[in-house]
């Protein structure tokens, strides 16, 4: 009787992830990006970045690291992959709330023009909340000189953002009037249907790739910032450099608001608290 032969599936072995090879991976990142993957966040690091070592044929993190390094442009994609990108449609609703009630009522008497900017954008769908509450909220805004700029350092989700192709469970936080109104069926699959946002309300939004810790090279000024969610993989000097310089940026009266799991209480700004997750210059 022969010997039962055993075979091991190459593809299914994970590599191993040694400390120093995770610090020299946390550093790359902070310093490029300014994201602080503390301690802990192995796990993370090895799940996503396997696929990637898979996908170019590596069989280490040790020849990962020596491709960076002779590779530049790889770094991009790393960023990609190491990124959290959750988001949806009206995420944190009061924040729209507070924007409909209390501050845009009087921009409509005093203003005709608005700028506004959702940084760390993800795949759009912050965006393009504003886009649809503010053609609500200003029917006659041909009239006006409406820009929202849309940000974030994946260039793997501002693909996504310029599609705006969602399945039928994102857009489910949407009102149902304006599910109806702002978004067309575009094909069906046997689970669900696929839905594209309007190219009138795509056209409000202007996208672009930016590495907040780099250079900005938009003057503006601007009345609204979001950055929200973004601050949490941040470090504490590197959350008061970027606010600092969300200050200069903003408008007199203009508002940065945040996530509600993040604060400004932790270091020294010039902000005006109006109401949780929401400043005043």
């Amino acid at each position: 009787m022969q010997p039962e032969l055993f075979f091991v599936n190459t593809e299914l072995l994970v590599p191993s992830l040694t400390s120093a090879q995770f610090d020299r991976i946390r550093t790359l990142l902070h310093g490029l990006c300014g994201i602080n993957l503390v301690p802990g966040k192995e796990g993370l690091v090895k799940t996503r970045l396997t696929k990637r070592l898979r996908a170019l044929g590596l069989k280490s993190f040790e020849a990962y690291l020596n491709h960076l390094e002779e590779n530049p442009a790889e770094i991009t994609t790393m960023v990609d992959f190491l990124t959290t990108n959750k988001t949806n449609f009206f995420r944190e609703i009061h924040h729209f709330h507070y924007l409909r009630d209390t501050f845009l009522p009087p921009c409509k008497e005093k203003r005709c023009s608005l700028r506004l900017w959702s940084a760390g954008c993800s795949s759009g769908e912050e965006a393009y909340s504003l886009a649809i509450l503010l053609n609500e909220e200003f029917p006659d805004r041909t009239r006006w000189d409406i820009r929202i700029l849309a940000t974030d350092i994946s260039t793997r989700m501002l693909q996504k953002a310029r599609e705006a192709v969602f399945e039928e469970e994102a857009i489910q936080e949407v009102p149902g009037l304006w599910r109806q109104k702002y978004f067309l069926c575009c094909r069906r699959n046997r689970e669900s249907r696929i839905y594209q946002l309007r190219e009138d309300i795509r056209s409000m939004v202007r996208l672009a790739r930016l590495n907040l810790m780099d250079h900005w090279p938009m003057r503006g000024p601007f009345d609204v910032i979001f950055c929200r969610n973004v601050m949490i993989y941040f470090d504490k000097p590197t959350q008061e450099r970027l606010v600092n310089r969300f200050w200069e940026l903003l408008a007199p009266g203009g508002l940065l608001l945040v996530g509600h799991s993040e604060s400004l209480t932790t270091f020294p700004h010039k902000f005006h608290y109006a109401q949780p997750a929401v400043y005043v210059k």
